[in-house]
């Protein structure tokens, strides 16, 4: 599924234009972005939570040369899904 078919699936079960719906959209997915750049976790309740994680550096091989390269700590999200959704992929 692509973000416009995702927008098609918000406009015609909401009743809401494409421009609304992409919108709409837009504005969940910034907010998402910014509560997880502040180090908040988001939690959708039955679907699942959203949250900041790192990594530590660590040592790495390029795979063309087998030279060992050294990785720096990062930042990453991480998404935890929530019961129901897990239940519903599960068919339970």
């Amino acid at each position: 599924m692509t973000k416009a078919d995702l927008v098609d699936a918000i406009a015609n079960g909401a009743d809401l234009s494409k421009i609304k719906a992409e919108e709409a959209l837009t504005v969940v997915l910034e907010e998402i972005k910014k509560s997880v750049t502040n180090g908040d976790t988001v939690q959708l309740v039955g679907f699942g939570s959203f949250s900041a994680g790192s990594r530590a550096a660590r040592m790495g091989r390029n795979p063309k040369t087998g030279e060992a390269i050294k990785i720096s700590a990062s930042k990453t999200v991480k998404f935890s899904a929530g019961k129901a959704f897990k239940d519903a992929v599960n068919k339970r």
